[in-house]
């Protein structure tokens, strides 16, 4: 059974207006209209209990409750998940320089709406999200909003407490630009401490910046990988190439992060 639920603002429920069945339904991902007005032909779609055949029928998805098949469905605006994003994909929508990273989503996950929140390299592992949503994106990425991303770096040479210092004090710059201070950790695991493995947290994302910090301190990234993004952490049991939606909790923990009320 599928159930809609009215969004919610600040504790305020509001009405959405009318929209066609087969538009609420395609958003919804439930199939093209042409699967759609099967599925409503053959009286598979019922709205508050009422079989509607009609796929040009319009209402309110804030306010019905509406069943595909005997399944609910749960209406929102935006959809979000979780990618781990292994080496080898671009991060991009579209197959233009490589295979993009929604490739790697199934079938149930797929969109043609799809943003990536910000950038990893084609050779960069790890924490992807991705959103329907472009002002929840363009906070996300925007310097203003100081959202911090945590990776997860191995080196060719050792890294060094004035490595720490240096980026701590915010006395880099990447073309002609300074940078805002990071923080170096050189032992994410302190019972195996290992100058060659490290985590650098910063809160901007300037192209193939990580690599380029650590070559202005004459070191050379080996691997790279994004263990998360502001709030949200990868999740140790998603497996490389694996995607997940995110919870509500996740989800509304993104939004506060920018200082936006509450998730659509």
């Amino acid at each position: 059974m599928i159930f809609l639920s009215a969004p919610e603002i600040g504790g305020f429920l509001f009405n959405m207006g009318k929209e066609r069945l087969d538009k609420i339904l395609g958003h919804l991902g439930v199939g093209t209209r042409k699967e759609i007005h099967r599925l409503a032909r053959a009286g598979l779609i019922t709205v508050d209990g009422e079989i509607i055949t009609d796929s040009a029928f319009k209402f309110d998805p804030s306010l019905a409750r509406i069943e595909v098949a005997g399944e609910r469905l749960e209406y929102q605006t935006y959809f979000y998940l979780m990618l781990n994003k292994p080496a080898g994909y671009i991060t991009s929508t579209k197959d233009r320089d490589g295979i993009p990273i929604t490739a790697l989503l199934p079938e149930e996950l797929q969109r043609d709406d799809w943003m990536p929140v910000g950038r990893l390299d084609k050779d960069t592992e790890g924490l992807l999200l991705l959103t329907t949503d472009g002002e929840l994106l363009h906070r996300l990425t925007h310097p203003r909003w100081k959202v911090t991303k945590r990776y997860y770096v191995e080196l060719a040479r050792p890294a060094t407490p004035d490595d720490v210092a240096v980026f701590a004090a915010g006395d880099l710059e990447l073309d002609g630009e300074a940078l805002q201070p990071a923080e170096l950790h050189l032992s994410p695991d302190p019972y195996k401490p290992d100058p060659y493995k490290v985590e650098l947290v910063i809160r901007e994302g300037r192209f193939h910046q990580v690599k380029r910090m650590f070559a202005a301190r004459g070191n050379e990234v080996t691997y790279l990988k994004r263990v998360a993004f502001g709030p949200i952490w990868l999740p140790a049991d998603l497996p490389l190439g694996g995607s997940r939606k995110l919870t509500a909790e996740e989800t509304q923990a993104l939004y506060h992060a920018v200082g936006l009320a509450n998730a659509k």
